[in-house]
C-alpha cells in the first residue's frame, strides 16, 4: 500500500513537472496519435474546439489571441511531437525553414475535387522584410501566387523567444476565384505554426482558418479549396523534420 501510494505521488509529481499541453478537446484516440510521433490533422470549424490550452506559453497565447479575433468560420488543427533529444536545434531549423518564403514555390497540393497534383504555390517572392532592433521578431511581406486565386499578398510575422517560435501569416489582399467572384476578405485568412518545448518533447502545433460566410452551394468549396490547403502547408513544413 505504501508502494502505491508513493508511485502515486511520484505520478502527479511528474504530470504537475510536465504539463499536458492539450485540453478535453482532444480526444484519447487522438493523443494516441500524437505520442506515438504521427501527424494528426483534423477540421474543428471554431475557434471553441482549440485544443492547445492556454498560458501554456506566451506565443501560444498570442497565437490563441489572433484565432479569437479572426473569429474563423472553417478551421483545421495539424499536431506533431518530436523527441527533443536529437532535435535540441529544431528552432533554429524550423525558423530557417520559415524564413525561405521563395523555397514555398512547388509544395506538392493533392485536389480532391480533381484528383490530381498540383503546386500549393505556382511562386514565392520577398517583397520586403523588417527586423526587430532585438532580433526577436521579423516581418516578411511576401507576394504568392496560388490559383485559381492568382496572386496571395501576405504579412508574416516570425516571433521567438529562450525555446518557442510563432510563424504568422496573413493575406492583406481581397482573393477572387477564378477572377469570377470574391471569396474571402483581405485579413481573413490565416495560418500559424507554432513550436514549443513541453518537457522531453517539441510540440508542433498548426493551426490556419478562414473567415467566410456558411454559404450552402460554397461551403463545401471553401472547405476543400483554404483548409486543405492549410493543412498541406502545415504537413510539408512539419514533415521537413
Amino acid at each position: 500500500m505504501k508502494k502505491t501510494i508513493f508511485l502515486t505521488g511520484i505520478f502527479l509529481l511528474s504530470a504537475g513537472l510536465f504539463a499536458n499541453p492539450f485540453n478535453s478537446k482532444l480526444t484519447d484516440n487522438e493523443r494516441k496519435v500524437i505520442d506515438s510521433g504521427e501527424l494528426l490533422i483534423k477540421n474543428i470549424n471554431y475557434e471553441k474546439n482549440i485544443s492547445l490550452k492556454k498560458e501554456e506559453s506566451a506565443l501560444g497565447d498570442k497565437l490563441l489571441a489572433e484565432i479569437k479575433d479572426l473569429n474563423p468560420k472553417y478551421l483545421a488543427e495539424v499536431i506533431q511531437i518530436k523527441p527533443y533529444e536529437g532535435n535540441e536545434d529544431l528552432p533554429e531549423r524550423l525558423e530557417a525553414l520559415l524564413n525561405n518564403v521563395p523555397e514555398y514555390a512547388g509544395i506538392p497540393y493533392y485536389s480532391e475535387r480533381h484528383d490530381k497534383w498540383y503546386n500549393l504555390y505556382d511562386s514565392a517572392e520577398i517583397i520586403e522584410t523588417l527586423e526587430s532592433e532585438d532580433g526577436k521578431s521579423k516581418t516578411i511581406k511576401a507576394d504568392l501566387e496560388m490559383e485559381p486565386f492568382d496572386i496571395v499578398k501576405e504579412t508574416i510575422n516570425i516571433y521567438k523567444d529562450e525555446q518557442s517560435i510563432l510563424y504568422s501569416a496573413v493575406n492583406t489582399n481581397k482573393l477572387r476565384y477564378l477572377d469570377k467572384f470574391d471569396c474571402i476578405k483581405p485579413e481573413k485568412l490565416k495560418i500559424c505554426i507554432l513550436l514549443f518545448r513541453d518537457g522531453d518533447n517539441w510540440v508542433l502545433y498548426g493551426i490556419g482558418g478562414v473567415n467566410a460566410p456558411r454559404v450552402p452551394l460554397l461551403t463545401e468549396r471553401i472547405q476543400t479549396s483554404f483548409i486543405n490547403r492549410i493543412k498541406t502547408f502545415c504537413s510539408f513544413i512539419f514533415k521537413k523534420f
